[in-house]
């Protein structure tokens, strides 16, 4: 793997914000704030956010994250190379105490990750992907204190598997819409059985990236922040993020952060 300065900073930033983050899960006291979108916000999100944004700094990249008042797009335009930042995706299963939430941050260049990590706080696993060296990995932090050394050597490489006869299809804890259910009863045609994996955050598409699953239709709304490091993760691999409207990958950076519908899965 590649660590050039950058991306140890980006590790080490998602690690310390996921370890102030369940900090707060293991005391959390249901305090809960709901933003203009109906959104849900926490402590946890606002901690995470700054720790976040201190590592970040250090980089002079701009950063476009949920948790801050972005750029204009008038500026933002001019970027070549951003930081995009959910410091707690997932924020519904944190409160529902799953779990199942993560810290995402992803490099984006001329609108496409070329990297991205994501770190579960409470089970202190590490997802990194590098999409120029075509490669992701997987750790899981047994240590008291994380370190990179550690990290280099005892990761271990993610790969994607195709479907047989059978297909796992990773649906969203909070968000199994009429659409959805149309996509999985359309692969009943192909193959004999349809599993459904249930998972909670930007987890999902390390279910695919990792083999777990082979599919993962999100045709709900999303925002770039949710998806852009878990893209990383799966493109090192060759598995696709298409778009559904256009039929190609998602890009980042667009005048609007939202994302259309799109589909998961390794062609």
């Amino acid at each position: 793997m590649m660590l050039n300065k950058n991306f140890e900073i980006a590790i080490q930033a998602a690690v310390k914000a996921g370890e102030k983050v369940n900090e707060i899960y293991n005391n959390f006291d249901g305090e809960v704030i709901v933003k203009e979108d109906d959104s849900p916000l926490t402590i946890a999100d606002k901690e995470s956010n700054e720790i976040i944004k201190n590592f970040l700094t250090a980089t002079d990249i701009p950063i476009i994250s949920e948790e801050i008042k972005n750029a204009d797009y008038s500026l933002r335009k001019t970027w070549n190379t951003c930081w995009l930042v959910d410091p707690l995706d997932g924020t519904k299963e944190f409160i529902k105490r799953n779990g199942q939430f993560t810290v995402n941050i992803a490099l984006i260049e001329q609108g496409r990750p070329v990297f991205g990590v994501i770190y579960v706080p409470v089970s202190k696993e590490l997802y990194v992907g590098f999409v120029t060296e075509k490669e992701s990995y997987y750790y899981k932090n047994v240590n008291a204190v994380f370190s990179l050394e550690d990290y280099m050597k005892n990761a271990v490489l993610l790969q994607p598997v195709s479907p047989l006869s059978e297909i796992n299809v990773v649906c969203s804890n909070s968000h199994l819409n009429e659409e959805t259910e149309q996509f999985i009863k359309e692969l009943e045609k192909d193959f004999t059985k349809i599993n459904k994996v249930n998972a909670g955050s930007s987890l999902k598409f390390c279910l695919v990236a990792s083999g777990k699953a082979h599919v993962y239709p999100r045709l709900a709304p999303t925002m770039e922040w949710d998806t852009a490091a878990g893209q990383a993760i799966c493109n090192a691999v060759g598995v696709k993020v298409i778009n559904q409207e256009t039929g190609k990958e998602l890009q980042y950076n667009k005048e609007n952060l939202l994302n259309p519908s799109f589909v998961v899965e390794n062609e």
